[in-house]
């Protein structure tokens, strides 16, 4: 399966192609795949992500999936990269990784039906969906600071195309900890059908992604902390946990709350009432 990335070679955003351990770029250009400064694979103008799918996630959460999947929208300004860096802001506590499969649009597409959706789509990528529930008190559903925040959209490393989405495993790992082991199969919607409901009323056009949610066990993550996900077929995004220089501004907005829903969603749902208390900061 073709794999492309995108690298900044000689201060130039490239695209190369991955031949064994090296990344080859259009003219030529050859660099170690591990020494290559990576970039988003793709520059979409909107990224998508759906609320649940995996029937785990559901389950932990005790709770029942609608009939139709609900959406929220992540910044463009929230991408991130293989191997960059993950900022929670200093005074913020609860910062939850999310393993996902991530959809990139190859053409412009609008009201096309679900067996046609394949079409549309040029590959596929990794994504970390962290979420940084401190702020879900405030946001009244929209997700915009909890998903939305700069750098926490980390995509990557590469863009694979011809890779069939069925029967794949995903992990993710804290300090080389599975923490998340699930199955693309555990999909209550498949790819072809999350594009085509979203263009439905939304024109995708190409490099746009659409995040296509995580299994059970999303839990918060410390500074110092490296995280990876790896999906079967699509390779391993890395990434690593950073306190950010400054604390969150306090003469403006909501500030960062820890209520029974913010402990609640970050420690995985009913926590309370299974004797787990909240890590020590």
């Amino acid at each position: 399966m073709p794999e492309y990335r995108r690298i900044l070679l000689d201060g130039a955003a490239v695209q190369a192609t991955v031949e064994g351990d090296e990344l080859v770029a259009g003219d030529g250009r050859r660099v170690k795949t591990e020494d290559a400064q990576h970039l988003p694979p793709v520059v979409p103008s909107k990224v998508i992500a759906v609320h649940l799918n995996h029937r785990s996630r559901v389950d932990e959460f005790r709770i029942d999936l609608p009939d139709t999947p609900t959406y929220f929208h992540k910044p463009t300004s929230s991408l991130n990269s293989h191997k960059g860096a993950i900022v929670r802001p200093a005074g913020c506590k609860w910062l939850n990784y999310e393993g996902e499969v991530a959809i990139v649009i190859g053409k412009t597409a609008r009201n096309i039906a679900p067996a046609e959706a394949g079409e549309y789509i040029a590959g596929y990528t990794i994504a970390n969906d962290y979420g940084l529930h401190d702020f879900r008190d405030t946001d009244a559903g929209s997700m915009l600071r909890v998903k939305g925040s700069d750098t926490l959209c980390p995509l990557g490393p590469g863009l694979v195309t011809d890779w069939d989405f069925r029967g794949k495993s995903l992990r993710t790992y804290v300090n080389g900890e599975a923490v998340q082991d699930g199955s693309t199969d555990e999909m209550k919607w498949d790819m072809h059908y999350l594009v085509a409901d979203i263009a439905r009323t939304i024109t995708l056009y190409p490099g746009d992604v659409l995040l296509s949610g995580t299994p059970a066990n999303s839990r918060p993550v410390q500074p110092g902390d490296v995280v990876e996900v790896e999906v079967e077929g699509l390779g391993r995004l890395t990434n690593h946990i950073v306190t950010g220089p400054t604390a969150v501004r306090t003469d403006v907005g909501a500030q960062p709350t820890e209520s029974e829903e913010v402990l609640s969603t970050a420690l995985g749902g009913d926590w309370e009432f299974r004797g787990i208390r909240p890590p020590k900061r």
